[in-house]
Formats: C-alpha cells, structure tokens, sequence
C-alpha cells in the first residue's frame, strides 16, 4: 500500500508500507517531502523486486520517476520518460522484457470549440512510453491525441487554456494484452483502447461515448481505474462509477467478457463493498490465481479481499481521511541490510523490558534475547514469538547488556542486533 494518495493528505505520516495477512505492519517507508503511489511487487531480471513511483502531484497528474527496490528494499534502478515529457504516477509496468511501460502528459493545442471552448484551446494528452530501464531509451510511444479527439471526453470542460489545461483523457493504466497489444484506460472519456504494438493503431474501444461493443446489463463503467486482462477474454475493471457527480450507487470491482467476434461486453461478477463504498477517484482490483479479488476502495480508506464467490475474507481500513492509490496483496520475501533495531528498559515490575524491530524482515518468526554483565558475556535469558511491527520481551534478568537474534519458523538465525545497555538508546 501506498498510503495517501491524491490529491489531499490525510492523517498519519505518507510512505510506503506492507502489511501481514493480521494488519500488522512488516515493512514502513515514508516518502518525506515527496509523493509515493503505486507500490507493487513485480520481475525485473527474474528477481522479485518492489516498485513505485516517486515525486510531486498537482492537478490530478505527476511529474516524477519510477523505482524499483530489491529483497532488501535497495533502489537498484529508477526510470524516467524522454522526449520532453516527465514520468506520471498513474502506471509503472515492467514488461517481460525487462523494460517499462510508464503514464506521461503532454501540453498540446487542440480545438475545442465542440465543448464550448476556444478552437486554439489546450489540453493535456496522454502519453504511454515504453522505456529500456538499463539504457532509458524510449522504445515506443503513444500519445492519445492522435487517435482520440477531445470531444470523446466524458468530464466536464473546464480550463483549455495554457495556465489550466483541459485534462480530457486522463490516462491512469497499462496492461499488455495476450497477443502483445496495449490496454490502455482513460479515465476521462470513460473508456479503455486496446492499442496495436508497434503501430499504435485503437483496434477497438470498450465503453465511452463511442465503444466498438455493445455493452451488456452491468457491463458499463465510468471513470474507471485498472484495468487488467485475464486469458483471453476477460478483463477486470475497478469501476469508480463517478468523478462527481456519482452515476452509479457505489463503485464496483467488476469482471467482464469480451467477445471480439459479437463485440458484446457481458458483467460475468461484481464486487461491491458492503458500506456501499463510492470513491471519487483512484482505485484497483487485483485477481488472484485461486479466484480471490482484492480491492483497494480509491479515495475511500478501504481495501477488501473476497473470494472467487463475492464474500468478503479479509477488511481493512485507514484512519478516516487517509487514502491509498492501489492496494495489493502478495508473497514478499523481504531482507533487510541492516540489524534488527533494539532497546532495552528496566522494568518496574523487575527484571528488563527488551524492545525489538526489523522493519521489512517478512520471515521473523520470532526473537531469542541474550543477557549479560558485559557485552561480551551474553548468554539465552528469553525468548518471544513475533507479535507485531515492535514487540516487547520481558526478562527476568537485569543485564545490564542485551542482544537480540531474529529466527524463523524453523529455529534458524536470521540475523543478530547490536549489544545495548539498559537505558540506552
């Protein structure tokens, strides 16, 4: 989770955080002065790798870059779009090549004169490049400008001029179809294109004001967030269903069927949140092999998993006014380079309280603590499971030193703190 979001900040401190299958945090990095969406676990070089995009939002878009972390949550690459244009936040892919696919926008004339604007108005396009990450060369590019007219826009108009350009297509997702080809979802004009590779051609249009199917009962969306090809016809969509003011009742994971020989799109399930969630904006559904949904609420300070049947398995939820762009679940196998952190405290009831913590260990079982009158003298005077982010061991001994080693499931060291004195820091 990237906790935040846009445009607004909530409560707490913003970063970066995974979470355990209890809601219990593993791993917490805060983004400082800069905005941090998008954390995801992907492959880049057949190694799992963490990756987000960094830097500063305004107007609903980002100019920033993209990172990708290792097992022991070390930047080992960052990518940034060419050709004049900076990388935006909404999508950040790499593909099985090992390159990525990255959201941009471009300032541009156009006429829109047919929206009650002027015909030497100005909006903001989108871009979808496809970036080498080792060299930082574009590969491909797309710009939405080329191919969808403005008057294809489903939000209202506003601006248009060179100070507050007419954001009318909003890109906010890539996905690589199964035949290579690129699905591309416009948040504005309420509509995802499939895109040919490497022609850039819309070989269709699902939804907006000039769909090429005939959308099925339950089938149409707006103002919709990642969306995700499954096998050969299915396509998942988080359906925001506002921007406002809200069309639909409340927003919905939903999971659709194409067929591209009827050109019909049929509603094969929904997700809904029981409080009957509507979120303004942002959002994400994540299919798992198994047939759970996990849902990330956009704006709303929620994310839900269900199983393949609809029913709710797992709730979470943010401090009220927080919020989170998208929301995942996943295996993570995280090492940290550094020592478990700990501190030592005497304990009024008798004896120490030892406090412990390794922010992004995921295969700490548990804590085995060592005392002594010197460091050099420490010998097994406690033991703990895991029990959270920091856990706390009371020892019947008053030290005044004190070591801790992390173990796994099975007993193994996993790695040693520093000696600390009682009273230390």
């Amino acid at each position: 989770l990237s906790t935040k979001g846009y445009p607004t900040d909530g409560p707490g401190q913003p970063g970066n955080i995974i979470l355990d299958r209890q809601g219990r945090i593993v791993w917490f990095a805060p983004s400082g002065s800069h905005s941090w969406l998008g954390f995801d676990t992907q492959t880049y070089k057949g190694q799992p790798v963490l990756t987000w995009w960094q830097g500063t939002v305004k107007n609903g878009y980002g100019k920033g870059e993209g990172v990708i972390a290792d097992a022991s949550y070390q930047t080992i690459a960052t990518v940034k779009a060419g050709n004049g244009v900076m990388t935006d936040l909404h999508e950040f892919v790499i593909t099985p090549q090992d390159t990525a696919l990255i959201t941009a926008y471009r300032t541009a004339p156009a006429d829109l004169s047919k929206l009650g604007g002027k015909a030497s108005g100005v909006v903001l396009s989108g871009v979808v490049q496809e970036i080498n990450i080792a060299t930082g060369r574009v590969l491909f590019e797309w710009d939405s400008l080329d191919h969808v007219a403005p008057a294809d826009t489903m939000t209202a108009f506003t601006g248009g001029t060179s100070k507050l350009p007419f954001d009318y297509f909003h890109i906010n997702s890539i996905a690589i179809a199964p035949d290579g080809d690129l699905l591309i979802s416009a948040r504005n004009t309420c509509a995802i294109y499939k895109v040919s590779r490497p022609g850039g051609q819309i070989v269709w249009r699902l939804g907006g004001k000039q769909s090429s199917f005939h959308m099925g009962q339950g089938a149409r969306f707006y103002f919709q967030h990642h969306a995700r090809p499954h096998g050969a016809s299915g396509l998942s969509i988080f359906d925001d269903g506002g921007s406002p003011p809200q069309i639909e009742k409340q927003s919905r994971a939903i999971l659709l069927d194409l067929d591209t020989s009827a050109m019909t799109a049929t509603l094969r399930k929904q997700y809904l949140h029981p409080a009957g969630v509507a979120a303004a904006n942002q959002g994400s559904m994540q299919v798992l092999p198994d047939g759970r949904v996990f849902v990330g609420w956009g704006n709303q300070p929620y994310f839900s998993e269900f199983s393949a049947d609809g029913k709710i398995r797992l709730e979470g939820e943010f401090p009220v006014g927080d919020q989170s762009y998208r929301a995942f679940t996943a295996a993570w196998h995280g090492r940290p380079t550094g020592k478990p952190a700990v501190v030592a405290r005497v304990n009024p009831a008798g004896g120490t309280v030892v406090y412990v913590s390794w922010n992004g260990a995921t295969d700490v079982a548990g804590w085995v603590v060592r005392g002594g009158k010197t460091s050099a003298s420490l010998a097994q005077v406690g033991r703990q499971e895991w029990l959270g982010f920091e856990t706390a061991i009371a020892v019947a001994n008053a030290g005044p030193y004190f070591a801790v080693t992390a173990v796994d499931a099975q007993g193994k060291a996993l790695g040693d703190s520093e000696a600390v004195k009682v009273g230390n820091a």
